[in-house]
């Protein structure tokens, strides 16, 4: 992987994580145009990079993370039933991630129910902001399970999860995001460790292309975060729905009519 194909790839994940649209179906079409061989490195590189990521998030919103120890309880809270599901299920979960039908079927069947989502949630629009309860904690984290299918997109399955608790898209989306927080550190975490164990670590080369990724993930993410949340406050889900299905279709298209798509 060159510098330049890290960039990019930062690009992608930082524009796409905190959006419904599924990281990984860009990272799939990314790394495949631009021929990234599949490897230990690359794999372990798409999750390492998240790291740029989550700091965008505590950046962004560092006074809610020193408010209170009860906010990271509920990030707690919310952040278990995943954790455990994911532990229980974490072959079969990489089978999946294995299968560039599935998640491309995950797209589209995720874009189809965010064209509904505006009408199903039209009483949260106007819900004035709120504190976030532990039950609502809880069930964001239940919905968090069904992001664990690749494709689904981890921030839409949460902010859904939020609106069904009746919090305002605004509150749903944030704490989507705070939630990402020890999600993905872990997700980050677990990785990197395998990937020490498994091989011969990274070489300094491999470092560096992994801090450009996480620079230009943190940035664009930034960016990202404060352009979403003023959007979907104003217009919500539907142009993302479309996005998603015609993402879904591209993907299964090039899929069978032969190109070689990367399941990094």
């Amino acid at each position: 992987m060159s510098i330049i194909q890290s960039i990019i790839l930062g690009i992608v994940e930082g524009l796409t994580e905190f959006l419904p649209v599924s990281s990984t179906g860009h990272m799939i079409i990314a790394s495949s145009i631009m021929g990234i061989a599949e490897s230990p490195y690359t794999k372990a590189f798409t999750v390492a990079i998240q790291f740029g990521a989550i700091l965008s998030v505590i950046v962004l919103y560092w006074r809610r993370f020193i408010k209170s120890m009860d906010f990271y309880y509920k990030l707690f809270v919310a952040f278990l039933p995943a954790a455990v599901v994911g532990l229980i299920l974490i072959k079969y979960i990489n089978e999946m991630l294995g299968n560039v039908i599935v998640v491309a079927t995950s797209l589209f069947i995720g874009g189809i129910v965010l064209l509904f989502v505006d009408d199903w949630f039209r009483e949260t629009e106007n819900t004035p902001d709120k504190e976030v309860t532990y039950k609502n904690s809880f069930v964001v984290g239940l919905f968090q399970i069904i992001a664990m299918i690749p494709g689904v997109s981890r921030s839409a399955a949460t902010i859904i999860g939020g609106l069904e608790q009746k919090l305002n898209r605004k509150t749903a989306a944030e704490f989507s995001f705070f939630l990402a927080v020890p999600t993905m550190f872990a997700a980050t975490c677990f990785k990197i460790f395998r990937f020490y164990t498994n091989g011969p670590g990274f070489n300094n080369t491999q470092i560096d292309i992994l801090i450009i990724g996480n620079i230009v993930a943190f940035l664009v993410a930034m960016l990202a975060i404060k352009t979403f949340i003023e959007y979907l406050t104003n217009h919500g889900f539907k142009i993302f729905g479309w996005y998603r299905i015609v993402i879904g279709l591209l993907i299964l298209i090039l899929h069978f009519s032969g190109f070689n798509l990367t399941i990094m």
